[in-house]
Formats: structure tokens, sequence, C-alpha cells
């Protein structure tokens, strides 16, 4: 019985694990390209955000400020 031992539990199989291997590198490349480009639109709207908040403040700059009448008494 024991010499039948080696044929019924089959040897793991080495192509099994390069292909999970494969997978698993393609997959985290990809959630890495994944990462990146939401980190890069991230930063556009950003810089978009922040550029927009610029010219609102010099265009809030050159207004007549009103409130500043009242406070001067």
């Amino acid at each position: 019985m024991s010499n039948e031992l080696p044929y019924i539990v089959p040897s793991p199989q080495p192509e099994v694990d390069e292909t999970f291997a494969s997978y698993q590198t393609t997959h985290q490349f990809y959630h890495e390209v994944q990462t990146r480009s939401e980190f890069q639109d991230h930063c556009q709207w950003y810089y978009t955000t922040a550029a927009e908040n610029r010219r609102d403040l010099e265009k809030m700059r050159g207004e007549l400020n009103i409130m500043g009448w009242f406070r001067r008494r």
C-alpha cells in the first residue's frame, strides 16, 4: 500500500504557481496604473481649483469694500 501512495497523491504543479504569479503581477500593475491615474486626476483638479480661487481673490480685492465703510466709524 505504501508503494501506491505516490501515485495517488499528485505532486504540485509549478505551472499553476507561475500562472498565479503572472496574474498577481498583472493585477498589481493595473492597480498601480489606476492609482497613479487617480492621483494625476486629483492633482489636475487641485491646480485648476487653486487657479480659480486665485482669480476670485484678485477679483474680490478689486471690488469696492462696502463693509469697510461701516467699520471705519
